[in-house]
């Protein structure tokens, strides 16, 4: 979790309005997906397993009612002053890559960016974000279809091309619609931690956690070989993160030659097995850091790490903030 993220929730706890108010903006020809995606995950509590869920407004751009794509009409609940109050403003796809959002819906979230707003783009939702001018000189994703435009159109945003997701603090952005769900639940992850995330995650029916880009979904044929996959290699390296994990043994788990094996990882997962591992060890050691008491040395350990320093490095490299600081984080909630 970036440190400005953190800094900002501790301020929301502190004044009561934690977790805070979510408006999910619409405007005409929009994709229902994106707007079902906010209420399913921010708007629905989970009272057995602590999780309060958010007040979701949703904020019409363009009249009271818009028409979605396919034809439904959906009305607003607030006005366009419920953005100078939310803490967070999910964007969804806009319809048209080539045409400029309303004037007034590009001031207002300016406006909320100065006080300090989180935002969350799905899909070519990103568009107005560049087009308010919040992206510039910022990492940013959107769907693969459109980053060349992405990039023809604002060349000061730094895209990122091969992730499902990218999060710079207070501006999360996402690859195509699913990838909207990834951008949701890491927030959800950001505010609640891991055991809150995954039980949103559990209640969808959906992976608290995808691995890799969208790389991996960008037109590959459908592998011929129907044999062994890579998924029960992957279950035993999950149950090995205590220790180091070469190549060589997860290659054999998976009854492929290392060459081979290496190949058809970067292929299925979108990223190299080691980069997944180092992942799969960070998420464990939020999991422990969250539900227990366990010194931070004995933490590392646990997840593979041969001394504290590498551990503490390695963590908040991969997770934004030390060990120690995120821990103290969630015993706060």
């Amino acid at each position: 979790m970036p440190m400005n993220a953190e800094l900002q929730i501790e301020t929301d706890a502190q004044t009561g309005t934690f977790p805070g108010r979510v408006a999910v903006i619409i405007y005409d020809q929009i994709g229902a997906f994106s707007l079902g995606v906010a209420l399913e995950v921010f708007g629905r509590a989970l009272p057995d397993d602590g999780y309060p869920g958010y007040e979701v407004s949703i904020v019409s751009a363009e009249g009271r009612s818009v028409s979605a794509f396919g034809g439904m009409r959906i009305s607003a609940t607030a006005g366009m002053a419920e953005l100078r109050q939310a803490r967070i403003i999910l964007i969804p796809a806009w319809r048209s890559n080539g045409e400029r959002p309303p004037k007034r819906l590009l001031s207002e979230l300016r406006r909320a960016a100065a006080r300090g707003a989180i935002f969350v783009s799905i899909c070519d939702g990103a568009f107005v974000l560049a087009h308010a001018g919040l992206l510039d000189g910022r990492r940013a994703t959107t769907h693969w279809a459109d980053l060349a435009d992405l990039k023809a159109q604002f060349p000061d945003i730094r895209t990122e091309d091969d992730v499902l997701y990218v999060d710079e603090g207070n501006i999360i952005t996402s690859a195509g619609g699913a990838s909207g769900i990834d951008a949701c639940l890491h927030l959800v992850r950001r505010d609640f931690g891991t055991r809150i995330a995954n039980a949103v995650a559990r209640r969808m029916v959906i992976p608290p956690h995808r691995d890799g880009g969208q790389r991996q979904f960008v037109a590959n044929p459908i592998p011929s070989h129907t044999g062994r996959t890579l998924a029960g290699a992957m279950d035993w390296a999950r149950s090995q993160l205590h220790r180091p994990i070469s190549v060589a043994e997860f290659s054999r788990e998976a009854a492929m030659s290392e060459r081979t094996f290496l190949r058809r990882f970067q292929e299925e997962v979108g990223v190299s097995p080691k980069t997944w591992i180092a992942a799969e060890r960070m998420r464990l050691a939020r999991e422990i850091l969250e539900s227990t008491q366990m010194p931070l040395s004995e933490v590392g350990q646990a997840v593979g790490y041969t001394s504290p320093e590498s551990f503490r490095s390695a963590f908040r490299r991969i997770v934004g903030v030390p060990p120690s600081t995120y821990r103290a984080r969630f015993r706060q909630l």
